[in-house]
C-alpha cells in the first residue's frame, strides 16, 4: 500500500485499533458498526494474527478440548471495517504511526491502544526456558501436545490465581494419572467469600490436585521447580500462569505509563499524555473511585465500546463522557461439570452469594461463550453493547 493510499484525503478520520482482544474487537466493531460506511471515517484493526484467542478457554484447549476457530476478518465483514494482520512493532505517538512488522507504516488521526498483558517469562529464572504459558491458542495446543505425550508424571502450575485454578483443575480431570500441584503465594479463593472458596478447593481436593499456598517459586529448572527455601519438586511439566506484563510499546512510544507499563488514561479512557490515544482492556490503568481496574473480560469489553462511543461524540463534536464500571461477578471454572461463580459488589469484593456445582458450571459457560456472539448483535444494533454496571456509588465522583 502506498503512502498516498495509506493517508487517505484530508476529509478522512484515520481510526487504528491496536490489539484484537476482547476489549480492542469491541472498540472495532462498536466503532465500526456506529460510523457505517461513512466516506469520512476508516476504521482499521490490526492484529498478530486472523484467528480470535479465546482466552477464557485456553485451559480448554491446553488439555486437547475441541474449540472453535473464530475468524477476526469474518466478524468484520459488512462492517466497512479493514483488518490488518501484523505485529506492531513500533508506535511513534508524536507522528501518529504505527509501523507493523518492522517493514509497514500505518497512519492514524486516532489510536485506540489494546495490546494487553502477556505472561512474564522474566519473571523468574527459567520460565522462558523450561515452562509452558497460556499467552495464545498456540501455546495452549504446545502444551496439549505434551501433555498427550506424558502418560504419567508430575505437572507443576505455578499461580493461584483464576487462570492457574482453572488450569489444574482442568488438567487434573482430562489426565487423571498425572499427579497435578498448583503452587502459588495466596491460598485458591482466597479473594472469594470463605464459603465460596473453601467450595473450591475441595473441589480441587476431588479432583485430586495437590495445593500448597504461600509458596514462592524462584527458579524453573528442566525438570524441577525450586522454592523460596531452597526446596525443589520434581515436575515433568511446568504451565506459568504466575504474573504478566505489558508491552513495552506504549512507553517507548512516549505516552505516560503506570509501573507496570499500562498506559494512564483521564476519566473518558484518554491516554493523560495523548488525547488522541485512547487506552483499553489491560493495557490500560484505568482509576475508578474503588482503585485501578484490573483486567478481565467483564471490564475489557465495556472499555472498547466505551472508547468507540467517545470517538464517535468527539467527531461530532460533543464530549466524550467519563468511564464508569463495577465487577459483578467472578467465574472459575473447575473442570467440565462443576464451577463456582462468586457474585461481588462493584468494587470487586465478595458479596455473600456465590453458586456451586452444575449450575454454576453452566453460568460460566454462558458467560465464557458471549463475547463472540455479542459482537456479532453489535454489528447490527451497537447500542446493545453499551450496557454494563456503572458501579453506582462505587464509581460515582465524589462532589
Amino acid at each position: 500500500m502506498s503512502e498516498r493510499q495509506e493517508a487517505g484525503t484530508a476529509t478522512t478520520h484515520r481510526v487504528l485499533v491496536l490489539g484484537a482482544g476482547y476489549a480492542g474487537m469491541a472498540a472495532a466493531v462498536q466503532l465500526a458498526a456506529r460510523v457505517g460506511r461513512r466516506d469520512d471515517v476508516r476504521v482499521t484493526l490490526v492484529n498478530a494474527q486472523e484467528r480470535f484467542t479465546e482466552r477464557l478457554r485456553l485451559h480448554m484447549t491446553a488439555t486437547g478440548q475441541r474449540v472453535d476457530q473464530l475468524s477476526i476478518p469474518q466478524l468484520l465483514e459488512g462492517t466497512g471495517a479493514r483488518f490488518v494482520r501484523g505485529w506492531v512493532t513500533a508506535v511513534d505517538a508524536d507522528a501518529r504511526t504505527v509501523r507493523i512488522d518492522d517493514d509497514r507504516m500505518l497512519h492514524y488521526d486516532t489510536l485506540v491502544y489494546g495490546l494487553g498483558g502477556v505472561a512474564d517469562p522474566a519473571a523468574v529464572p527459567g520460565v522462558e526456558d523450561h515452562a509452558f504459558t497460556l499467552d495464545s491458542a498456540q501455546d495452549a495446543e504446545l502444551l496439549a501436545g505434551r501433555l498427550a505425550r506424558l502418560g504419567s508424571g508430575t505437572v507443576v502450575v505455578v499461580g493461584t490465581g483464576l487462570t492457574g485454578v482453572e488450569s489444574a483443575a482442568e488438567i487434573a480431570e482430562r489426565y487423571p494419572k498425572l499427579t497435578v500441584v498448583l503452587l502459588g503465594r495466596d491460598e485458591p479463593g482466597a479473594a472469594m467469600h470463605p464459603k465460596a472458596g473453601a467450595y473450591l478447593r475441595s473441589a480441587l481436593a476431588r479432583l485430586g490436585v495437590e495445593v500448597s499456598g504461600a509458596v514462592e517459586v524462584v527458579k524453573v529448572l528442566p525438570h524441577a521447580v525450586g522454592l523460596a527455601g531452597g526446596e525443589r519438586i520434581a515436575a515433568d511439566v511446568v504451565l506459568w500462569t504466575g504474573g504478566t506484563r505489558t508491552s513495552p510499546l506504549a512507553a517507548a512510544a512516549g505516552l505516560t505509563v503506570d509501573e507496570r507499563g499500562r498506559v494512564v488514561t483521564d476519566a473518558t479512557l484518554r491516554s493523560v499524555s495523548h488525547p488522541d490515544v485512547y487506552a483499553v482492556g489491560d493495557a490500560a490503568a484505568i482509576r475508578q473511585r474503588y482503585g485501578v481496574m484490573h483486567g478481565t473480560c467483564q471490564g475489557g469489553m465495556p472499555t472498547g465500546v466505551h472508547a468507540a462511543v467517545s470517538i464517535v461524540r468527539a467527531l461530532a463534536g460533543k464530549r466524550p463522557r467519563p468511564f464508569r464500571f463495577g465487577y459483578y461477578h467472578t467465574p472459575v471454572s473447575l473442570g467440565r461439570h462443576d464451577a463456582v461463580v462468586q457474585f461481588t459488589r462493584p468494587d470487586d469484593s465478595p458479596r455473600r452469594v456465590y453458586l456451586t456445582g452444575r449450575t454454576a458450571a453452566r453460568y460460566k459457560e454462558t458467560v465464557t461463550a458471549s463475547p463472540w456472539p455479542t459482537y456479532g448483535r453489535m454489528k447490527k444494533a451497537p447500542a446493545s453493547g453499551a450496557f454494563w454496571p456503572r458501579g453506582g456509588r462505587f464509581t460515582r465522583e465524589e462532589r
